[in-house]
């Protein structure tokens, strides 16, 4: 409330003597009844200028101030990080005032773009199938009991606004196809044309105006989903504003309220079914019902979905003399036959496939480690060393790789390699899963510790038993009705004997 305001109110409600009010402000009666007559005026204090510590740095700070706006904004340096730069120039003043200097110099930028016409925008009207916006965001989530750091991926139909969100460990290529596959799904169809900033998963090099090298794999992408890609100009997100505002809205909607998780897969099923939820729950801005209900009448405009991209990123890799192959500060087996030559590594969001002289020569779970301090890991698989270990039998009792053997192979082990010869039939015993189904081989090697016998003999034959059992069981063939006998044969010896000759002898049978 005024100065004025206040004046009035004690003076004409409050019904306080003019002297009261004087004594209260500091004014002289005079003044106090200046400013109760009809016309009176707000009164101005004039602040009286005082030097700052801060104007000897104040031109280097607003270059540093101008010099952020031309960067990325998660590349930008914070108000308080320059403070920090300007007390090792000899400033000795408070953060308080270097962020009062930040907010009035980006106040006047404002206002000065305001007045240049930047701040001016033009509203966009998208037609059914049109076009969808995409864009990532960094959030938080809680799985296996841990606060996570997620890459966030957001899908949003510009007409009808029914959007997805999709959460993953990195941005990267193959989890970027990996979204656009998921929303298609769920939006039933494919739209005509596909919004975007100039991410680097997109975009190699941004050229002059609306030039761009787009990256050959995304190419690909949107080659075999039949749409066009479009990218924002710089630093123009209200070119897909859309989007934009899904990212800030969906922190309030979605990731303040999300629970416990057990992993990613459970998170991102989560996600789906509440963004479902939401759309007939939403009402749509611009015409009648909600975003549920556009969406029926856009979904038939949609491009009918073609088959998942196989979106895969390659990368040629050296096996090493031990059978690994390094990927992202992680070392995965291959077979012993690849050692010291060169594979193809096919990058999926959630496994890596090694491919070798046109077939798959293994497959791995993929390990994202998010801490960059811990060692990477090494996941073996034994049975890729097996060829090895049968030139190199003592490798076997301290190799690394069978520590992973299931429990019925190392308690058969312990007891073979404490008699003479025995790590030669535990490694011929182990070679047998490269014959047979390891699941029989285990179960042959189970019934020989279950019967006190475990020697390589005995499995073999219980292995050869449980094989011809297999083969010979048949299942019980169960015939149709038209095939089912009216009148069932009866064994009758009488038949036989007219069938002799008159003067023949009889025999017992």
């Amino acid at each position: 409330m005024g100065f004025l305001s206040i004046i009035r109110r004690w003076a004409l409600r409050d019904k306080m003597p003019i002297r009261e009010i004087s004594r209260r402000t500091g004014l002289s009666r005079n003044t106090i009844r200046k400013y109760l007559r009809e016309g009176a005026v707000e009164p101005k204090f004039k602040t009286p200028s005082r030097p700052s510590k801060l104007d000897p740095y104040a031109d280097r700070l607003s270059a540093w101030l101008l010099a952020q706006t031309r960067k990325p904004r998660k590349e930008r340096r914070t108000v308080k990080q320059m403070h920090a730069d300007l007390v090792k120039l000899g400033y000795d003043g408070s953060y308080g005032r270097v962020a009062a200097f930040a907010r009035a110099w980006r106040a006047d930028r404002h206002r000065a773009a305001q007045t240049t016409g930047r701040g001016t925008y033009v509203p966009l009207v998208f037609q059914p199938g049109e076009a969808f916006q995409f864009d990532w965001s960094e959030d938080w989530a809680n799985i296996g009991g841990e606060r996570v750091k997620l890459q966030v991926a957001h899908i949003k139909l510009s007409h009808s606004r029914a959007f997805l969100v999709r959460a993953y460990p990195l941005q990267t290529h193959e989890m970027l196809f990996d979204a656009h596959w998921h929303a298609f799904r769920v939006f039933g169809g494919v739209p005509g044309r596909g919004i975007y900033d100039n991410m680097k998963t997109a975009v190699d090099r941004v050229g002059r105006g609306k030039h761009r090298d787009v990256n050959a794999r995304f190419k690909a992408m949107a080659s075999h989903y039949v749409f066009e890609p479009e990218f924002c100009n710089p630093a123009a997100g209200w070119e897909k504003g859309q989007v934009e505002k899904n990212v800030r809205d969906a922190r309030n909607r979605l990731w303040q309220v999300t629970p416990v998780f057990k992993d990613l897969e459970e998170l991102n099923q989560w996600l789906e079914d509440r963004c479902i939820a939401l759309w007939a729950e939403t009402q749509h801005r611009t015409l009648p019902g909600s975003i549920a209900d556009v969406w029926e009448a856009e979904k038939p405009t949609l491009m009918a979905l073609p088959p998942a991209f196989d979106g895969f990123v390659e990368h040629s890799k050296r096996v090493s003399p031990t059978c690994l192959v390094t990927f992202e500060r992680n070392r995965y087996s291959v077979p012993s036959s690849f050692a010291n030559h060169r594979v193809s590594l096919h990058v999926y969001p959630d496994r890596l496939v090694m491919v070798a002289e046109g077939q798959t020569v293994c497959t791995h779970d993929r390990v994202i480690e998010r801490s960059h301090h811990k060692p990477g890991r090494v996941i073996y698989d034994w049975r890729h060393y097996l060829a090895v270990i049968q030139r190199k039998t003592g490798a076997l009792r301290n190799g690394a790789p069978f520590i992973e053997m299931p429990d019925a192979f190392r308690r058969l082990q312990d007891h073979m390699l404490r008699k003479e010869g025995g790590d030669r039939e535990m490694v011929d015993i182990l070679s047998l899963v490269l014959h047979h189904d390891e699941d029989a081989v285990l179960c042959a090697v189970e019934l020989a510790l279950d019967a006190g016998v475990p020697t390589k003999t005995h499995v073999l034959n219980l292995l050869h038993r449980l094989i011809d059992k297999k083969q010979t069981d048949h299942p019980e063939v169960d015939p149709p009705e038209a095939l089912a006998l009216d009148t069932a044969p009866k064994a009758n010896v009488d038949r036989y004997d007219d069938l002799r000759q008159a003067g023949e002898k009889r025999h017992a049978s």
